[in-house]
């Protein structure tokens, strides 16, 4: 088991190795970049927006119902939908929603091209194949899923303003009163530091899995699942060891 797991992390760092190397031309790089810029933040802005809307929402309504009946004020309603959007709720639930989208579609591009040999056929023409299918998902995702984290954590107070405000439970100066309490500019630090590493980790980790899937259909759709699993256990674990070392 231990040595099956170091030969798949061995052969991670070697293809990361290939990946990062210095790119032949620049250009095609340059273009495939800004393709997966626009498949992974374009066509996921939908998807993080109605999450971080209803989970911005879910945790003003849970916390409402926590301090009823105790003497802490309400207006702590939007400090803690603040803090626990930014530190927590953004980057962790938008990361795992998109290893499940960005992270299966990326390795099932990538071993479809596997399995139909287009990767035989570009490393014969001497075409550095991890590097222009690997590198240019790795720095989209490096660029946009930390704005992606952002939009998220505004969405979600704003979610939490809706479920607040709108049903009369608590006044627009309480909420936005508690939105500007005791905030921490590391708390937005660590926001973004958690959304470079589990971007990080869902692209390259998704990629890996399609760029050795080996057999047909089945296989392809097994390297999918594992692409998405091992992200999500990757970046729950990366959660708490960037919390723990930041905190």
């Amino acid at each position: 088991m231990i040595s099956r797991q170091l030969y798949h992390f061995g052969r991670y760092l070697m293809m990361m190795g290939t990946a990062l190397a210095r790119p032949e031309r620049t250009y095609m790089y340059y273009k495939e970049t800004t393709r997966q810029m626009n498949d992974i933040g374009i066509g996921s802005l939908v998807i993080v927006i109605l999450i971080s809307l209803f989970i911005g929402a879910v945790t003003a309504v849970q916390f409402s119902y926590q301090l009823d009946g105790t003497l802490v004020p309400l207006y702590y309603i939007g400090y803690i939908v603040r803090d626990s959007t930014i530190i927590e709720l953004a980057p962790t639930i938008t990361c795992l929603v998109l290893a499940g989208k960005v992270g299966s579609n990326m390795s099932s591009e990538i071993g479809g091209m596997r399995q139909k040999e287009h990767i035989d056929a570009m490393e014969i023409m001497g075409v550095n194949t991890a590097g222009y299918l690997v590198l240019p998902k790795i720095i989209a995702a490096l660029v946009v899923i930390p704005l992606l984290v952002a939009i998220a954590a505004f969405v979600s107070v704003i979610g939490g303003y809706l479920a607040m405000v709108l049903t009369g439970s608590l006044s627009h100066n309480d909420y936005i009163m508690g939105v500007r309490s005791f905030f921490k500019d590391g708390n937005v630090t660590m926001m973004f530091v958690k959304a470079i590493v589990f971007a990080f980790i869902l692209t390259s980790v998704s990629c890996y899995q399609g760029y050795y899937v080996k057999g047909g259909s089945i296989e392809l759709g097994k390297a999918s699942t594992n692409a998405v699993v091992f992200s999500d256990i990757l970046i729950l674990l990366a959660d708490y060891l960037i919390a723990s070392i930041l905190t």
